[in-house]
């Protein structure tokens, strides 16, 4: 394998035993044998494990980055690693000059929707919810990982954690106490609000309340657990709670989430340290960006490892069998699960409880699993 030695010098065989199940197994099935597969997962050592699972099922691999103006960071010496190893790192705008030639991608697995305008030949998966209102209107198959529990591994364990590891690389570390105030209450800010809790801290989610009893929303686990919810547009409240926090994280996955007059001039008054652990800039473009963390990014890529393999395992492993799917119902192996196979499609069912017992069952991390599968249940 071609980043073996440098994956078991940094990572034990339980971090990653999804990844490693499917690489096992596309060895011997070689479901990308002759396509060209683009993968825009964002570039950190703990990526290069999806490569090697791809490389192992016969995929032409490519990496793909945005250059100018990204919100996705990468690491530099991965990316070098990468062209060392002849592996070509290509932005948009270099894939869509290949399709002038009419050299095109077979699948593109996309990351925050980055390579949305290209045209590959059987179809996309995209790895996160902020990707999808890019897909919404393409004539091709999209599954969207972040649809299933699978993706709750991530965003709720491993993004919860990245946010407090990249607290203590700041130099915060004595959380106790301490008044936190979170914005969102999906996946990824349900899931530091209860990492807030888990380390003593008293933790506000302001959210849009009217959301409380739909698929994706938590505030029914947040109340469970005895977090106090706001609703948004209470700017008194939400306002006072900023004036009075310690720290405030954003993780509603919107732009400009923070924009309003009124909060605007409570971020501008408080002594709270702020950061945004979203894709894109929700404290507003004018909100000036030396006084948010990572000044403005999301938290956790201040970090060699945003977040840990651990947690991440899962959702690269599904955005990797994803394409496999795809692949096989191009061949007329499976049928697609739609009679309309175009337009954006959640995982399957069985590709995410395969995935979730090799993780349940041979990972680290299966306790943990289990006690936020139990914390959902209100």
């Amino acid at each position: 394998m071609l980043f073996e030695d440098l994956i078991q010098e940094h990572y034990d065989s339980n971090e990653y035993p999804a990844l490693a199940a499917l690489a096992e197994e596309w060895e011997e099935t070689r479901p990308f044998e002759g396509l060209k597969v683009l993968v825009a997962t964002p570039i950190f050592r703990n990526s290069l494990v999806q490569y090697e699972a791809l490389i192992a099922g016969g995929a032409d691999l490519y990496a793909g980055r945005t250059v100018e103006g990204t919100v996705v960071p990468c690491d530099v010496e991965i990316v070098e690693l990468l062209q060392e190893s002849e592996i070509p790192v290509l932005s948009p705008e270099m894939v869509l000059d290949m399709e002038q030639e009419d050299d095109y991608f077979d699948l593109i697995l996309d990351c925050a929707g980055q390579f949305s305008a290209c045209h590959p030949r059987i179809g996309f998966v995209e790895l996160t919810k902020t990707g999808v209102p890019y897909y919404e209107d393409v004539d091709f198959p999209v599954f969207i990982a972040d649809s299933g529990i699978i993706k709750r591994i991530e965003t709720s364990l491993g993004t919860g954690d990245g946010y407090f590891r990249g607290l203590e690389k700041a130099g915060y570390s004595n959380f106790e106490k301490k008044k936190f105030v979170v914005f969102g209450s999906g996946k990824v800010g349900c899931g530091i609000a209860l990492q807030g809790l888990s380390r003593g801290a008293e933790v506000v989610t302001v959210t849009d309340t009217s959301r409380r009893n739909t698929s994706n929303d938590f505030i029914l686990t947040l109340e469970a657990n005895g977090i106090e919810v706001v609703d948004k547009n209470d700017s008194a409240k939400v306002s006072q709670r900023i004036l009075d926090a310690d720290f405030v994280v954003t993780a509603t996955g919107m732009k400009d989430a923070l924009a309003s007059e009124a909060l605007q001039s409570a971020l501008a008054n408080t002594k709270a340290v702020l950061a945004n652990m979203g894709v894109e800039d929700e404290f507003s473009e004018d909100f000036p960006e030396e006084r948010v963390l990572n000044k403005k990014l999301a938290l956790n890529f201040s970090l060699e490892e945003p977040t840990h393999l651990k947690y991440i395992d899962a959702s690269l492993a599904l955005h990797a069998a994803l394409g496999e799917r795809l692949v096989l119902e191009r061949d007329g192996v499976i049928d697609a699960e739609d009679e309309n196979s175009k337009g954006l499609r959640n995982p399957p069912a069985e590709i995410e409880q395969k995935l979730l017992g090799i993780t349940m069952q041979n990972g680290i991390i299966g306790a943990e699993i289990a006690e936020m599968m139990g914390l959902k249940e209100t």
